[in-house]
């Protein structure tokens, strides 16, 4: 009796052996450096690399084979993922990606439980009268100082620069209409560009603490009268997925709750944001492999426009 083979989205990676998984080519410090030529070859680390590593695990305990599941890393640009995943090129994907931004879920995704709660959008500036003239407007407001209003007030004439397609774009886009916005390939390209000259530039909170402490120290997070830093939304990083795969769903919603409940991804969250390292020791030793043909355009940051 002949019949079509049905699968379900797990039993067909249980029966190929590799997880597809799509991971941005743009780096997004601390959760994706930039690619690192070891000696055990080209290798990827990051936050959102051991977040990988422990879905694979976990696929190998569930499929129940000798041999493990192993993850391919799909690297493409940002915009790009959203289009591979619903053309069915990935099983999912996880570059720092927020479900909780309007316009960030298109339709035919899933985006799963939180693996980093409270994020948000935050800005750096690098020149000092651009900080003060910020502050400046903001004392203006005395306790009102943090609304909406106070914002786009104090944001007001200023050049922003955001990557496009991310939370900062959409931010902007939605609540941001009179200042000069510049759209960038990269949060690399929006630190190069010198023309035109850029105010301030929004990202995620966590990568801009990281990148401030350690990569670019002549740019300091906007912060608020208090000294605390100024966060625009709240933003909790998911997991991507199809929309049809309830059972990898279920999958990938049981671990991320077990991880949270052991205190597995607030060890993951210290060991990328907190803790000193070095990114090219860890790269070395837990780094997932690419391809070589892929690592050229990893370099090539792009432009804003």
């Amino acid at each position: 009796m002949v019949h079509p083979l049905t699968q379900d989205e797990l039993s067909a990676i249980c029966a190929r052996g590799r997880l597809r998984v799509g991971i941005s080519v743009e780096p997004f410090r601390p959760f994706i450096f930039p690619a690192m030529y070891t000696d055990e070859g080209i290798r990827v680390t990051g936050l959102d690399i051991e977040l990988i590593r422990e879905v694979a695990d976990a696929l190998t305990v569930h499929c129940g084979k000798p041999t493990p599941i192993v993850p391919t890393l799909h690297v493409t640009r940002f915009p790009d993922l959203f289009i591979k995943m619903n053309e069915g090129q990935l099983d999912l994907f996880v570059s720092s990606v927020s479900g909780t931004v309007p316009g960030t879920r298109p339709a035919g995704l899933w985006f799963s439980a939180p693996y980093l709660r409270d994020d948000g959008l935050a800005a750096i500036v690098q020149n000092p009268k651009i900080a003060e003239r910020i502050k400046t407007q903001f004392a203006q407001h005395s306790r009102k100082w943090d609304t909406l209003e106070a914002i786009q007030q104090a944001f007001s004439g200023l050049t922003i620069a955001v990557q496009k397609g991310r939370s900062a774009h959409l931010y902007t886009q939605a609540n941001l209409s009179q200042i000069r916005l510049v759209v960038c390939d990269s949060l690399p390209a929006a630190i190069e560009t010198r023309d035109p000259t850029i105010d301030l530039i929004l990202s995620k909170h966590s990568i801009i603490e990281y990148v401030t402490k350690r990569v670019w120290h002549e740019w300091s997070p906007l912060t608020k009268p208090d000294g605390s830093p100024l966060l625009l939304t709240r933003d909790d990083l998911s997991i991507v997925t199809s929309e049809e795969h309830r059972h990898l769903q279920w999958f990938l919603n049981n671990l991320l709750f077990r991880m949270e409940e052991s205190g597995r991804l607030a060890q993951m969250r210290h060991r990328w944001i907190d803790e000193e390292y070095a990114p090219t020791r860890r790269a070395t030793t837990e780094g997932l492999p690419l391809e070589v043909t892929q690592v050229p355009d990893h370099y090539d940051q792009g432009q804003c426009r």
